[in-house]
């Protein structure tokens, strides 16, 4: 086995046990209220059904499967981390309606619930198997 070759497995170990924590975690913390929730949990189950899928069979179909996800994984990384955001503003604003500014902003990135940057892990995970694919060679 090559470097490379023992760096891809390695990145999609790290891949599969992000995508199985992060969706155990959110499953924990019942984040499946409404439907827009349920969009992670459904892109984790994905994600680690078609990295196992590439990982074992390096076929062109399954790195396709596989980027098109962590494409998607991005997107909704960006959505979430605007969903979080835009509830704590929402939130604050009910709060405290004086505030304004960059002092809403600073409030709402700092909430607890929702975290306002917790969905994060969803783009690092999309760029981390992005990268695990990057210049992959399918059979």
């Amino acid at each position: 086995m090559g470097t490379l070759s023992g760096l891809r497995r390695l990145l999609a170990g790290i891949l599969l046990l992000g995508m199985t924590g992060t969706f155990l975690e959110l499953l924990l913390l019942k984040h499946h209220e409404d439907g827009i929730q349920l969009v992670p949990l459904v892109l984790l189950a994905t994600g680690v059904v078609s990295v196992a899928w590439h990982a074992w069979t390096r076929s062109a179909a399954s790195g396709t499967a596989v980027r098109v996800l962590m494409a998607l994984f991005i997107a909704a990384g960006l959505a979430g981390v605007y969903y979080h955001f835009a509830a704590n503003v929402e939130f604050q604003r009910e709060t405290d309606p004086a505030l304004r500014g960059s002092a809403l902003v600073w409030q709402a990135l700092e909430a607890k619930v929702p975290p306002a940057l917790a969905p994060g892990v969803m783009l690092q995970l999309g760029l981390l198997g992005l990268a695990y694919t990057y210049r992959h060679k399918e059979r």
